[in-house]
């Protein structure tokens, strides 16, 4: 299961698990739509391909919940 990072690993925007607008590679590093269009659409973490990362419905956060665990380091 994904763990729907809450935050832009690049720039710390907010990107909540029920809203559209995050890319993620496949070890889940997690991006805005602005950062991932800076990358050219790839990782800067591990080079991997940056997809649009599926939603999470608030219904389904309440049985699977979202990562709380920011990932942005000033």
């Amino acid at each position: 299961m994904l763990e729907m990072r809450p935050d832009c690993e690049r720039c710390g925007t907010d990107t909540p698990a029920a809203a559209p607008g995050a890319f993620i590679c496949s070890f889940e590093c997690t991006f805005c739509a602005s950062c991932a269009d800076q990358v050219d659409d790839i990782c800067p973490n591990c080079g991997g391909e940056l997809m649009d990362r599926p939603t999470r419905s608030k219904k389904l956060q309440e049985k699977n919940a979202a990562s709380t665990k920011r990932m942005f380091k000033a």
